[in-house]
């Protein structure tokens, strides 16, 4: 199941790069969509929310929470 999370802080390329990177350290097989105009997160294949949370705020950004 895919879910949509809202990140903070992300305006450029590189940002959602560093997302994406850092929840696939954190989930390998996730599938990692983002959405940087919305400024979402989509994931699928990881149903862990606070391991997701955790990754993005280690990436330096702010995790929301679901949209």
């Amino acid at each position: 199941m895919t879910q949509t999370y809202r990140v903070d802080g992300m305006s450029c390329g590189k940002c959602a790069a560093s997302v994406e990177k850092s929840i696939k350290a954190s989930a390998p097989s996730a599938q990692v969509t983002v959405n940087l105009e919305a400024k979402t997160v989509s994931v699928a294949g990881c149903d862990d929310e606070t391991a997701l949370a955790n990754a993005i705020d280690d990436a330096g950004f702010t995790f929301v929470g679901k949209v």
